[in-house]
């Protein structure tokens, strides 16, 4: 499978590059959209990758005033957001997702690795489809869903997986498991058995590293999953922690980035090593067949 397109990259991207343009020529959210046609909370969505600038007068006008001059920059600018008004392979069933989904599937598709920490489930792009369709069947209930957002949340699921496996530039993937995730017994063991089997497979690909942290550790643990979406160097790291609401929390502020840095890296000194996976799948997968 190819690389993507990406509009929602070229979205961030665009929009990164705005914001440090704005902050360089010292004029406020105020005053760069001042005389315009929208307003600066528009703007200030517009420079987080929330939102596309669609008209290129608007943005040629933003460039002005930013100093920007040379025709080539502007031509290449413009082409990006161009690119960026594209609308993502997902968003013909937005109304399907819940709430904050859109714009995590649209930096996780920005993405080119992805670190994550999960202590109570797998981890959603190492699901087998059996594991991740179970898993929504058995909240359908609780959270009140249909069949149908069953099928497409799985179908959604399965299609993000497949950047791990694509023939050019595919995802990176760092991921600690906690030893409590993978003994949770989703379905029945044969079930079960298969997710180890997958996530044994994806782990020996080179671009995915899958660790465990053993439940007996004694060290640093923290109790909630998260994810840190690295997007290159033109665009800003991100992190993004699930909710006891069902939404997804994401923020690109340094602080935060930066402290979840540091626990994402405690725990994987906690961790096994990552060549000691398959050994541990394999004796999950013998206890649970007893």
């Amino acid at each position: 499978m190819a690389a993507p397109h990406r509009p929602t990259a070229r979205r961030i991207a665009l929009g990164h590059e705005l914001r440090e343009l704005r902050k360089q020529a010292r004029l406020s959210l105020q005053e760069a959209v001042q005389g315009l046609t929208f307003s600066d909370t528009k703007l200030q969505r517009v420079e987080t990758g929330l939102q596309d600038l669609r008209s290129a007068s608007d943005l040629r006008t933003l460039l002005t005033r930013y100093g920007v001059t040379d025709e080539e920059e502007v031509d290449r600018l413009v082409a990006s957001q161009r690119e960026a008004a594209s609308r993502e392979w997902w968003m013909h069933d937005a109304t399907e997702l819940t709430s904050g989904m859109p714009r995590f599937l649209g930096i996780e598709a920005a993405a080119q690795e992805i670190r994550a920490y999960n202590p109570t489930l797998v981890f959603g792009l190492l699901q087998t489809d059996a594991y991740a369709r179970t898993r929504h069947e058995n909240a359908k209930f609780i959270d009140e869903t249909t069949s149908e957002f069953v099928d497409h949340s799985v179908r959604v699921r399965m299609r993000r997986k497949e950047a791990l496996t694509r023939d050019e530039d595919p995802l990176r993937l760092w991921a600690v498991l906690y030893e409590p995730a993978l003994r949770y017994i989703v379905g029945d063991a044969d079930l079960m058995r298969e997710q180890y089997d997958e996530i044994a497979k994806l782990a020996a690909l080179d671009n995915v590293t899958v660790q465990v942290l053993p439940q007996a550790m004694r060290g640093y643990l923290f109790a909630h999953n998260f994810t840190i979406l690295i997007l290159g160097d033109t665009m800003p790291t991100t992190i993004q922690v699930d909710t006891p609401f069902g939404t997804s929390s994401i923020s690109d502020k340094r602080r935060e980035v930066g402290r979840f840095s540091r626990q994402f890296e405690a725990l994987s000194r906690s961790a096994l090593p990552p060549e000691d996976t398959p050994k541990f799948l394999h004796q999950l997968s013998r206890e649970i067949a007893e």
